[in-house]
């Protein structure tokens, strides 16, 4: 499974924004994958900053490339 910065690095390199790692983990967690919960959420806090529409295609591709997404 590839990290979240070789995930961040592919999309920057192909797309050219950069997307952050809660995103990733939203995206993730979108498509069933396991996630682990982040040392700094709150007890019963919903995700903080949900990965936007237009940077999911990005994030999935990438996840495809490093073979995470069939």
């Amino acid at each position: 499974m590839a990290s979240y910065a070789e995930i961040q690095a592919f999309v920057q390199a192909k797309y050219g924004p950069t997307v952050k790692t809660c995103w990733i983990a939203h995206v993730k967690e979108l498509n069933g994958l396991p996630v682990r919960r982040a040392h700094n959420r709150m007890p019963g806090s919903g995700r903080a900053n949900p990965c936007p529409d237009w940077a999911r295609p990005m994030t999935e591709d990438a996840m495809r490339h490093f073979g995470m997404l069939p």
